[in-house]
Order: C-alpha cells, then sequence, then structure tokens
C-alpha cells in the first residue's frame, strides 16, 4: 500500500490502551494496529495509561491540585491527528481506567479528528457494546469514528506469546483500522483536501440544472 505524500507537518496517530495489565491482549491489538497507520506514512504513539499518574475526574473547575500526568496526557493527545481507542471489556462496557482518562479530556482533545477503535474480550461473543459505548463518546466529543473496528474474542488464544496476531485476517483487520485512521486523517487535515473542499463550495451554480 502506498505511504501517505504529505507536505504538511507529518500526520500523528495514538493508541490509547485502556487496560493495565502487565500481558495485555488490548496493547497487543493496539501495537498491531498502530503498524498499519505506519504502514502508510503516519508517525504513530501508543500511550499506556500504566504508565501516567491519573486521578479520578470529579468535575471540579480548579485543576491546580491535578498531577502533571494529566496534562501531559491532555498534551500527548491534543497532537495527533488520529487517535485508536483500546479497551478490554469489563461488564458489558469500556475499562474504568480509559473511561477515567477520556473524562479527563474534552474538545480539545478530540474534536474533529479521526478515532479508530479496537476491543478484546475473555469470553466468545467479542467486546461489541465496549465499541458501541467508545462510539457514541466519540460522537459526543465531535470526533469522527471510522467505520472499520475491531473486536478481539477469546483475546487469550489469538495472540502468541510474541504479541502477534496467530491469524493472518485478524492482524490485517487490526492493521485496517489504523491505516483508515491515517488515511482520512490525512484527507480531514491536508491542506490540498481542504482547498478542493473550498473551490467546490464555492464554485457558480450551475444554471443547467435548473433546467431539470
Amino acid at each position: 500500500m502506498e505511504p501517505i505524500q504529505r507536505r504538511e507537518a507529518a500526520l500523528r496517530v495514538i493508541g490509547i490502551c485502556g487496560s493495565l495489565r502487565s500481558n495485555s491482549y488490548t496493547r497487543m491489538a493496539l501495537h498491531v494496529a498502530l503498524r498499519g497507520a505506519q504502514e502508510v506514512g503516519a508517525q504513530i504513539h501508543l500511550i499506556d495509561l500504566c504508565e501516567y499518574h491519573l486521578v479520578f475526574c470529579d468535575g471540579n473547575q480548579n485543576e491546580s491540585a491535578y498531577p502533571p500526568d494529566v496534562f501531559r496526557l491532555r498534551a500527548d493527545v491534543g497532537q495527533a491527528q488520529g487517535i485508536i481507542l483500546g479497551t478490554p471489556e469489563y461488564h458489558n462496557s469500556m475499562s474504568g481506567v480509559l473511561k477515567n482518562a477520556l473524562d479527563l479530556m474534552g474538545f480539545a482533545e478530540f474534536e474533529g479528528k479521526m478515532i479508530g477503535l479496537v476491543s478484546v474480550s475473555g469470553g466468545t461473543v467479542g467486546a461489541v457494546d465496549a465499541m458501541n459505548s467508545l462510539r457514541n463518546i466519540g460522537r459526543a466529543l465531535h470526533a469522527w469514528v471510522v467505520p472499520e473496528q475491531v473486536a478481539v474474542p477469546e483475546a487469550w488464544k489469538a495472540f502468541d506469546a510474541t504479541g502477534q496476531p496467530r491469524h493472518p485476517v485478524l492482524k490485517q483487520r487490526l492493521m485496517e483500522v489504523g491505516r483508515q485512521v491515517a488515511r482520512f486523517a490525512y484527507l480531514h487535515t491536508s491542506e490540498q483536501a481542504l482547498d478542493f473542499l473550498r473551490a467546490w463550495e464555492s464554485a457558480p451554480v450551475n444554471p443547467g440544472a435548473e433546467k431539470r
């Protein structure tokens, strides 16, 4: 697949891992998805929430007592044009650590950006409910959630000891999430694409159209 040809600053795609487990299948899935974004020319970075000291979001407007990592998280996410959210499914929803991290952020970090979704579960059903919740959050934050998404059921047997998907179809699906996030983010931020949209919106009305 041809890499993105971009004259502007390098496109940045991040993954946010909503699992704190040391051998997290969510983290494994995100690494593969991010490789898909890298394959088409994006710079990638994994945000591992176990490396951030965060507080519970309490809705208090006075953030002077927040630890520095809250602001580091916001800055790291704010610099990205594309975001891949990864979570294990707990009780038919996303992990608490990911929800809290999202609650500590807002429009400044997500509005107008492309979001991809990846989730894992230990059972056979998959983690679709967790992704549905994340899709709703993406809409609430005025972000664009890409069509491709991957739920990994029985994640404990989906990856090998090195963290690679055992089945090539799963690998390709995860990488496609990253590719879509990168490509849609490029189209959304490219000056060439924006110039085309501005020209199209300002084009004169076709006089022949009124005769139909």
